[in-house]
């Protein structure tokens, strides 16, 4: 919170430059500046030419005006206002009297300054310095085209100090602004991270916590008998056993993976342990169904375990499904098996035997989603 409040601070007070830049700019284009024009409309030689400058200055204070109150910035603009205001420049020394440069018959001279600063104003210093520079040479080169004396120069040099230092104070603590800001985004980006790493680390570990604590309860005792010989590897019921298990192992791993049928993918996992050993496994699905919960997944593949881990050549599984009803069936030449109850409820399991082939069906139905 306090990252986010330190963020808006800075957004305000950048918000409030820009407002305090423009009054200025409007104070100085608007009030000086449009009152020296007006003064001395009847000295220029083209007194339209010099409006017409006035004109393009005022529409860019208007744009500036306009993206402050819809809280945007100039963006693609910025150049074709910049460019504006530099052709406003050029065209009001190219029909300014000579020997006028920084007077009052010059009331571009301090205007287009402020002006192209507040457009600027969100830019890199080094931009700002570059436009200032640049229009002053404007008014340079147009006072050396007229063979100035000693005292142009003195003038033009003590304009210059006003015209383009106090724009860049302005221009230097709005990047000072921007500087802090950029850092404390980047700051506030780093700690994101290193907060995202450290939840996906803890959430790692809960989960191989889970896994440990799931598998202690049937792998754990398997492995610790057969590595202290109290299980014999050669036993039928051991076999089935360790295939079980080894299905389980298999269906835990794939429970973390992200695809579009999760029943579907831990069933092929499932089918693959038997599949190792040579049984012939087929697997089919149709339809369309909600994704069941994980402990639901565990009690519709549970008893596809505990069958095909008797499983001698061949079996088939079948998942039908639609939005009220989940089956899952499996045949196999597999004898008798005892599969164990489910645990979540409306799951239901059923068993036929035949000799020695066995159909199970589990089948779990939905709860019905409330109408929105």
């Amino acid at each position: 919170m306090g990252d986010a409040a330190e963020e808006m601070t800075r957004a305000q007070l950048r918000r409030g430059l820009r407002v305090a830049t423009l009054l200025v700019v409007l104070v100085t284009v608007c009030g000086q500046g449009l009152s020296n024009l007006l003064r001395h409309l009847d000295d220029y030689p083209s007194p339209l030419a010099q409006l017409a400058a006035f004109a393009v200055l005022a529409a860019v204070l208007a744009g500036e005006a306009v993206l402050l109150v819809r809280r945007r910035p100039w963006g693609r603009l910025r150049r074709a206002a910049i460019a504006a205001v530099l052709a406003a420049s050029v065209l009001s020394y190219v029909t300014l009297p000579e020997g006028r440069t920084s007077t009052g018959t010059d009331w571009l001279f301090g205007a287009a300054a402020w002006v192209g600063l507040v457009v600027l104003l969100d830019r890199p210093l080094r931009v700002a310095v570059a436009f200032l520079l640049a229009h002053d040479l404007t008014a340079l080169v147009h006072l050396l085209t007229v063979d100035p004396n000693r005292g142009d120069l003195a003038r033009f040099a003590t304009g210059s100090v006003t015209v383009v230092g106090l724009p860049l104070c302005v221009a230097v603590v709005a990047a000072v602004l921007n500087s802090l800001s950029a850092a404390s985004a980047a700051s506030q980006r780093e700690i994101e991270r290193v907060r995202v790493a450290e939840a996906v680390a803890a959430e790692s570990h809960r989960r191989r916590r889970q896994r440990l604590a799931e598998l202690s309860a049937t792998t754990i005792p398997l492995l610790e008998g057969l590595a202290d010989g109290s299980l014999r590897p050669e036993d039928p019921a051991i076999q089935r056993r360790c295939a079980i298990e080894a299905g389980r192992m298999r269906r835990l791993f794939a429970e973390t993976d992200t695809v579009a049928n999760p029943l579907v993918h831990e069933l092929r996992h499932c089918a693959d342990v038997a599949d190792r050993k040579g049984v012939v496994v087929e697997l089919d699905a149709r339809g369309q169904w909600p994704t069941p919960p994980v402990a639901v997944r565990r009690d519709l593949t549970e008893p596809v375990l505990s069958v095909l881990a008797t499983a001698s050549s061949r079996a088939r599984i079948a998942v039908v499904g639609g939005a009220d009803l989940v089956s899952v069936s499996v045949v196999a030449d597999s004898g008798e098996v005892d599969l164990p109850d489910p645990v979540t409820p409306g799951v239901h399991v059923e068993t036929l035997n035949n000799d020695d082939t066995v159909w199970m069906e589990v089948r779990w139905q939905p709860s019905p989603q409330p109408a929105s």
